[in-house]
């Protein structure tokens, strides 16, 4: 059970889940560039800039996850060859990891570290009721 603390901890202090999609899309792509399907769709460059780019957009959510000081390079970097694969790798993976890699490009982007953590609005709401006093007619 320590391990799994350890974890959340570790995950807790980084944009886990960015990193994670933005290396999940670029994983898929790969994937959709060597399937073996009746009809693949051959568009735009399909030479080395078809493997290149879902190669580096999983590199970036590696670094995403393990390097979280460079996020807002990594996730700018990841959004512009998310988008790139639209020309180069069979439709951005036929666009399931185009939309992974943008949304996790933005999750990492957006991600504040040494924030504290957001309360329920059901806690809000009661605390708020409490503070202030029910005026009666």
């Amino acid at each position: 059970m320590p391990a799994v603390n350890r974890f959340r901890e570790w995950r807790g202090h980084r944009p886990f889940a960015g990193g994670l999609l933005l290396t999940l899309g670029g994983a898929e792509i790969l994937v959709t560039m060597k399937a073996p399907l009746p009809v693949i769709l051959h568009i735009g460059m399909q030479g080395l800039a078809g493997y290149l780019i879902p190669t580096v957009m999983i590199v970036c959510g590696l670094l995403i996850m393990f390097n979280p000081s460079q996020r807002l390079f990594y996730s700018i970097l990841g959004a512009l060859l998310s988008v790139g694969s639209w020309l180069t790798s069979n439709i951005g993976g036929f666009v399931i990891g185009l939309v992974l890699g943008v949304t996790g490009s933005v999750m990492a982007f957006g991600w504040l570290p040494d924030q504290e953590p957001r309360k329920k609005r059901h806690l809000l709401r009661r605390h708020r009721d409490q503070a202030s006093p029910a005026t009666a007619p």
